[in-house]
């Protein structure tokens, strides 16, 4: 019995989280519209129990589940416990805004939890199998959330196309694995690593997997050219849903990309290297200079990740540990960034008003200074500029790049991050030397104004010491590399 409840010991955050959403929908199917609240708490409480779970078992070392199906490891865990912050945040920040819509409802809070389950899965996943349920789990919560508010045509014309191209995606990335099992025989990523260290004379198939593996990856991850859905969707999701699609996915496609190329075809690396060179190119080019265009502060912000996902890549690109740590670090520091920047949207909506434009932000200095600075930290950080944590975090996928021997690269990502920084510090000026069109008090409640000032501050204070963020990424690597 012992042994029986070892095995499923690495999955107890997982089981945990599917028990507690399969409760939450049966009791916000039974209770009247004025307790909605009952969803938020009890999904507060799911991310709790998750954490306190995954802490208590948290890996020194990577540990096999459910016969090679599963890995626990030091990776996979810290991975999951940003994933509850992430989602924990994004809950409080889109508490208002979604009652303000009529969309406070058990749906919301039952897709996130199950969205997350899919993300959690995916980050501990050994086994292509793995990792394409929880790659579906997530993408299926996805398409619902933001197709969520029915009454709106735009919502719905962005979840068809999300949902269209994903399926398009999805069978790319099928279509690889299948040439990779038809290569090594196996879908596990070890034993595949395994089978292709002594080479393969079946390199041209293995070459065409890892092409299409790689084109499912990039729209997962959102990078060029397999973009197209990102800022339909952005700007057309409603923003609570579009801070969710902004933050924690990110977390688990980076794992999904780690577990993959890092781990089962890292021996392929000559292979895959020089795709990733192109779509981090591409990404960085085209994110930032479309970015400059754009009037919706959403779309703006839609292509600002298109050129972060191009940045994370140089990290992977490197195909080293402390590539992969600084890529790690990246994502996780583009996530707290993207959580303000959405967050800010939200704070400044209210019923009937989405803040979603680049004027709905001129002359909130005079507004609220407070909340004018916390957008300017975390703007500084979007553009990388020093002490904020986001100049930290391209200093060091710069680094691992010209670790490489890629000086060039590195030289294009500084340029195109030069590109980028206009827009950023225009939301800047915009916010304090010009005069506000709306002048409608800031209604936000104080835990919501508590998270972002956390969130503001953060990008600071990381910023001047981010050692122990960056210790925390390169365990978590080194210990499971």
């Amino acid at each position: 019995m012992s042994h029986a409840i070892m095995q499923f010991a690495p999955v107890f955050p997982e089981i945990f989280v599917l028990v507690m959403v399969s409760l939450i929908l049966v009791i916000d199917a039974a209770v009247d519209d004025n307790k909605r609240y009952l969803a938020y708490i009890l999904s507060l409480v799911t991310l709790a129990g998750a954490t306190f779970l995954t802490l208590h078992d948290f890996s020194s070392m990577p540990v096999l589940a459910l016969h090679g199906l599963f890995i626990d490891d030091p990776l996979a865990d810290v991975l999951k416990l940003f994933l509850y912050l992430t989602v924990a945040v994004v809950l409080v920040y889109s508490r208002d805004y979604l009652r303000q819509r009529g969309l406070y409802k058990g749906e919301f809070f039952a897709l996130a939890l199950f969205a997350l389950l899919g993300m959690m899965v995916m980050v501990s996943a050994s086994h292509f199998l793995t990792l394409y349920l929880g790659l579906e789990l997530q993408a299926l919560s996805l398409y619902a959330m933001v197709a969520l508010q029915r009454k709106s045509s735009v919502a719905t014309e962005a979840a068809m196309k999300y949902f269209v191209l994903g399926a398009l995606a999805s069978g790319m990335l099928l279509y690889g694995i299948s040439m990779v099992y038809g290569v090594t025989g196996s879908l596990g990523l070890g034993d595949i690593a395994i089978a292709l260290q002594d080479g393969t004379d079946l390199h041209i198939p293995l070459v065409f997997g890892i092409v299409f593996i790689v084109a499912g990856l990039a729209f997962k991850l959102g990078a060029v050219p397999f973009h197209m859905w990102l800022p339909d969707v952005y700007e057309g999701a409603p923003t609570a849903m579009t801070l969710f699609i902004g933050s924690a996915p990110k977390i688990a496609a980076f794992a999904f990309v780690i577990r993959i190329l890092g781990q089962g075809l890292e021996s392929q690396m000559v292979d895959w290297r020089d795709m990733l060179v192109i779509l981090s190119v591409l990404s960085m080019a085209l994110g930032n200079i479309a970015a400059i265009a754009q009037t919706n502060l959403k779309r703006m912000l839609a292509y600002s990740t298109i050129s972060h996902m191009g940045f994370m890549l140089l990290g992977i690109l490197a195909g080293s540990q402390n590539g992969y740590v600084s890529a790690m670090f990246y994502v996780l520091v583009y996530v707290l960034m993207s959580l303000g920047a959405f967050g800010m949207i939200l704070l400044l909506s209210r019923a009937g008003f989405e803040a979603d434009r680049l004027d709905d932000f001129k002359g909130l200095n005079r507004r609220s200074p407070w909340l004018a600075f916390m957008m300017l930290l975390l703007m500084f950080a979007m553009a990388g500029i020093p002490p904020t944590l986001g100049f930290y975090a391209k200093l060091s996928v710069l680094q691992a790049v010209v670790g490489i021997d890629y000086v060039w690269l590195a030289v294009v990502a500084v340029m195109f991050s030069l590109v980028g920084a206009f827009y950023y510090l225009r939301i800047v000026k915009l916010m304090y030397f010009d005069a506000p069109h709306d002048t409608a008090p800031i209604t936000a409640s104080a835990d919501t104004r508590a998270v972002m000032s956390v969130n503001g501050l953060a990008m600071l204070g990381l910023g001047i010491m981010p050692q122990p963020l960056m210790a925390v990424c390169a365990h978590a690597i080194h210990a499971s590399f």
